[in-house]
């Protein structure tokens, strides 16, 4: 495959990726990171070790790790025991803030089983997120990297401040896609940059940098931005929420802001309905306000954007090596915008 054929080419009902066959690129390799992030826990304390076992079996595809695989294997084609070890951190670090996540939305399931402070309480999920990050970089000293050090210290912050950006627009309806994409960078996208980048510097192949950057953030961009349409479309059994959870929570996502601004022009009590579930948190006719949502043109806006993300992503691997494990990464940018199908 050239890399012209990455400008357009987006996925058809009829040609949907599957997960596990781009998992089986590197099915040897991941299975042995899968391992390594049980295996990588060694905390002295029981509890500890309980709630993290518990939040690691609860974990989802472990795509963050798989990124980084295919990138390592991208840039050299051979096993590489510190890819497989960087993976599992990377894994680590993506577990630990999904505990912080649900502490915040107060979430009792996370993928029909359930949360850490569901089963435990808040005190004890936060305490071991935590231990998460901290045993992340414990971890990550091995490699004795500045690089790695600071790519992962940096993109930890910019982690942390997308979610405290995230509080801060919280039931506010003033918020604009300019936050909205500020925020997503942070809480998504810089977790899939670092996963990319991450097998560069492991490889030597620094000058592939900004290409990996360039696809793990539009990648994570068009990720967020499906998951935040799906809200509003989706199926709530496969999602493991219910619809409109992001609007009773007050979240600033791209389809309540873009609905926002339309009914705005064209429906004055529309948008003061909705303006108003925003900026309380009370969605007692939250079937209207979804409709409301879906009627305003806002979620056809939020694909289009996605789809555009998406391209984005497609093209930053127009200029990285030619091979099967590149195809895998332009695959799972098919896979995840073949859900808006």
């Amino acid at each position: 495959m050239t890399s012209t054929s990455f400008t357009h080419d987006l996925v058809t009902s009829q040609a949907v990726p599957q997960y596990t066959d781009i998992q089986s690129i590197v099915a040897d390799d991941f299975e042995i990171m899968d391992k390594q992030v049980f295996g990588s826990l060694n905390s002295k304390v029981q509890l500890v070790m309980s709630v993290s076992q518990h939040v690691i079996n609860a974990g989802g595809k472990r795509m963050r790790p798989l990124i980084t695989l295919l990138c390592a294997r991208m840039l050299q084609d051979e096993p590489s025991h510190n890819a497989m070890h960087l993976a599992a951190i990377t894994e680590m670090l993506h577990t630990a803030t999904l505990v912080h996540d649900d502490v915040i939305d107060e979430s009792g399931q996370r993928r029909g089983k359930p949360t850490a402070n569901a089963t435990w309480d808040n005190a004890t999920a936060v305490l071991v997120g935590d231990y998460l990050i901290a045993r992340a970089f414990n971890l990550l000293v091995s490699f004795q990297s500045l690089s790695l050090l600071k790519l992962f210290s940096d993109g930890t912050c910019d982690i942390a401040e997308g979610e405290v950006l995230q509080l801060q627009h919280q039931h506010n309806p003033s918020a604009t896609e300019e936050d909205y994409l500020r925020i997503i960078d942070g809480k998504t996208s810089r977790l899939f940059m670092m996963a990319t980048q991450g097998a560069a510097i492991l490889q030597g192949q620094e000058q592939y940098l900004q290409a990996l950057a360039d696809f793990g953030q539009h990648f994570g961009n068009a990720f967020q931005i499906i998951d935040d349409v799906l809200d509003y479309s989706g199926d709530s059994e496969l999602m493991g929420k219910n619809l409109g959870d992001d609007l009773a929570e007050g979240k600033p996502t791209l389809p309540t802001i873009k609905a926002l601004e339309l009914l705005k022009q064209s429906d004055k009590e529309g948008y003061e309905q909705l303006r108003l579930a925003v900026q309380t948190g009370k969605t007692p006719n939250a079937e209207h306000l979804i409709e409301l949502v879906r009627h305003s043109g806002s979620l056809e806006y939020c694909k289009a954007r996605a789809l555009e993300e998406t391209k984005r992503a497609q093209e930053a691997l127009g200029t990285l090596p030619d091979n099967r494990y590149r195809q895998g990464l332009y695959q799972l940018t098919q896979m995840a915008s073949a859900r808006l199908l």
